[in-house]
């Protein structure tokens, strides 16, 4: 299959990973999670929009049996840095009462936005919360540590952009994962 042009592409420095790599690690960790919950009622939890891409590629790639659904949090507002405080914009509709919850982030960055939706979730009162980050940022210290059970990807402290991830609301379709050039957002 030929790779459209699309260009955005233009605007990254470096690919950090193509669609082929990131094809291949979620192949691998939905194996994973189907070894992990076999025989256990599962519910995929994605955190709107930026994971929304990276949560029905998975999603795809478990082989149990499981339901799923979209929460929404903001705490960039358009940036490129978290503005600390978190918004909730989307709760849950499906029924997670008792059951085994996987929270799908696009990347533990500040662990804000992630800390807060936990928080919501617990309120559901599932059997267990665990979460799945496609992207791992570095960072010397974090606003709010949260466990990561699943992780795609290490980055480095960069900006980056595509597979779901935005700028401005736009790259999110972007095939692959990279850094966004400075010039755009300086």
């Amino acid at each position: 299959m030929t790779r459209l042009n699309n260009p955005l592409d233009q605007h990254l420095t470096k690919v950090l990973y193509s669609k082929e790599v990131i094809q291949k690690r979620v192949a691998e960790i939905g194996e994973q999670i189907t070894e992990d919950y076999k025989n256990r009622e599962l519910v995929l939890v994605g955190i709107l929009r930026g994971a929304a891409i990276f949560m029905c590629d998975l999603s795809r790639q478990i082989a149990v049996p499981h339901s799923w659904d979209m929460c929404g949090a903001s705490s960039y507002h358009g940036g490129t840095a978290t503005t600390g405080h978190v918004q909730i914009t989307k709760d849950v509709e499906v029924n997670l009462r008792n059951k085994e919850v996987i929270v799908v982030e696009d990347i533990y960055d500040s662990g804000r936005t992630l800390r807060a939706i936990c928080d919501l979730l617990r309120v559901h009162q599932p059997a267990s919360i665990e979460v799945c980050a496609l992207l791992y940022k570095e960072k010397a210290q974090r606003a709010s540590e949260v466990a990561i059970k699943y992780v795609g990807f290490e980055i480095a402290d960069e900006f980056v952009v595509g597979y779901g991830l935005d700028y401005n609301e736009y790259y999110r379709n972007l095939d692959c994962i990279g850094v966004l050039d400075p010039k755009i957002y300086s």
